[in-house]
């Protein structure tokens, strides 16, 4: 459970005011169509996630255990300095084409998402904990609970966000985890 609500927490706060939220509400101004929006980030995000959750864990079981708490917390600190920078999306080139809004919002969050911090995360996440569906899920959910209102809201909401706030407190909380890293013994 732990493993879980780490993964869930931390992805949705590092999530707020990243590419990949801008990415939904430009998606969600352009389209106006939020279901197909929705199912299209969940889906990319799943695949993207399941994939880097893969890659943690075998990362975990082919690195020795007091190398990789050193790898994993020098992670944790990266992602905490990289969840400072503000992320910014050019809204230039997303056209439907003959493609579907589901399908156009599948491609472009699960090309978005390739070596993103949340992916990042999620790769150091499933390397820390031996348990790869609570933190796949966990990390799925913390980006749809960031991701949904941005696609319900649209731009109503985002130019009055506190997006520096959120992005402190997610550096914050990636440091800890690094800090509690690498003073754990295993």
């Amino acid at each position: 459970m732990e493993a879980f609500l780490i993964s869930t927490f931390a992805v949705a706060v590092a999530e707020i005011g990243d590419k990949t939220q801008l990415l939904a509400l430009i998606l969600a101004a352009r389209y106006k169509r939020p279901i197909p929006i929705i199912f299209g980030i969940l889906a990319a995000t799943l695949l993207n996630h399941a994939l880097a959750g893969l890659l943690g864990e075998w990362i975990r079981t082919m690195i020795d255990p007091g190398m990789l708490r050193w790898i994993l917390g020098a992670s944790f600190l990266v992602i905490a300095a990289w969840a400072l920078i503000p992320d910014k999306m050019e809204e230039g080139g997303q056209t439907q084409g003959r493609y579907g809004v589901f399908f156009v919002t599948c491609i472009a969050f699960f090309i978005a998402e390739i070596g993103d911090k949340t992916q990042i995360a999620t790769v150091a996440l499933a390397a820390k904990y031996s348990s790869f569906l609570p933190v796949v899920a966990g990390t799925t959910i913390g980006m749809m609970i960031a991701n949904v209102p941005a696609v319900i809201l649209g731009k109503i909401a985002s130019p009055n966000f506190p997006f520096k706030l959120v992005r402190t407190i997610s550096a914050g909380i990636f440091a800890v985890l690094g800090v509690a890293v690498l003073l754990s013994g295993s």
